[in-house]
């Protein structure tokens, strides 16, 4: 059996603090007055110390209330993770997590058409990791995958640089680069790019994040299913899959688990569920993928 996710994630159970100078004059101040008074302050400040270094690290997840979105926190929270959820508004979140009184769970205000600087301070200094699940809404605003999928993501990226967040999950999309795959006339990528030419927005915003010396993972699935899963998991290098579909359930999964494995760092992959295909650990999946 494979270990908790927890215990196997090298970015959050090898964490290291450190304190201050000035945390530590005042400490060694205060434990040094505490020997001349007595034990009872001694103690006081050493669980005082040991509260500073317990702080549990975040996994803001951007896009949290979208239907991929609220199914990551979901799948966060199961596994025990912190979990910082960026939404545009305060009260859907509310509602659409009512069931949820998880003290882990955290929303704050984000909207990723906004300044990175503004972003930033979202994210705040005690996040370890960024998912971005953020998506347009179709409408007449041909300028809304722009906006989002690219211009956002990339805030959001930028944002990242400035509080120092070196790990960065995309959910993006199979055919982003349908034009290089010779896939102009498939019929999805036609219908993909009506909107603005979403998925060219998706691709611009994908090399900026490979550019950014940020440690990602983008995760390109193919049509987003909300029933259950239906089969397994498959994963493919890059440019590879054309056709095919999952359930939003298993995009989350890969999602959280792409955090647990070294395995995932800097790679693009893409994903389908297929019945018939192998169930296989992820630590696997992501493994058998090399990054050109």
């Amino acid at each position: 059996m494979a270990a908790p996710l927890i215990a196997r994630n090298p970015i959050f159970h090898t964490h290291r603090f450190t304190l201050s100078s000035s945390f530590r004059a005042k400490s060694i101040s205060l434990l040094n007055f505490a020997k001349m008074e007595g034990s009872e302050i001694s103690e006081e400040v050493v669980e005082k110390a040991q509260d500073d270094l317990s702080v549990k690290k975040k996994i803001f997840v951007a896009g949290a209330t979208g239907s991929t979105g609220k199914r990551i926190v979901q799948q966060l929270l199961a596994k025990g993770f912190a979990v910082k959820a960026g939404v545009r508004d305060l009260d859907k979140a509310r509602t659409t997590f009512s069931s949820n009184n998880n003290p882990s769970l955290q929303f704050v205000r984000a909207d990723v058409t906004d300044a990175s600087d503004k972003l930033a301070e979202a994210i705040g200094d005690d996040t370890e990791a960024v998912v971005c699940a953020t998506g347009f809404r179709p409408g007449w605003d041909l300028l809304a995958p722009w906006k989002v999928d690219n211009f956002g993501t990339v805030n959001l990226v930028e944002a990242c640089r400035k509080v120092n967040v070196n790990r960065f999950i995309l959910i993006s999309s199979i055919l982003v680069n349908g034009a290089a795959m010779g896939q102009l006339l498939n019929p999805a990528y036609i219908f993909l790019n009506v909107f603005g030419l979403t998925l060219v927005a998706k691709l611009q915003a994908e090399n900026h994040i490979r550019k950014s010396g940020i440690n990602y993972t983008i995760i390109r699935p193919g049509g987003l299913k909300n029933e259950p899963p239906t089969g397994n998991v498959v994963m493919e290098p890059e440019d590879t899959l054309y056709e095919g579909s999952i359930s939003r359930d298993q995009v989350a999964e890969v999602a959280v688990e792409s955090l647990a494995y070294p395995e995932a760092s800097y790679k693009v992959v893409e994903i389908v569920a297929r019945p018939d295909a192998p169930k296989r650990a992820y630590h696997d999946l992501f493994g058998s993928i090399i990054q050109a």
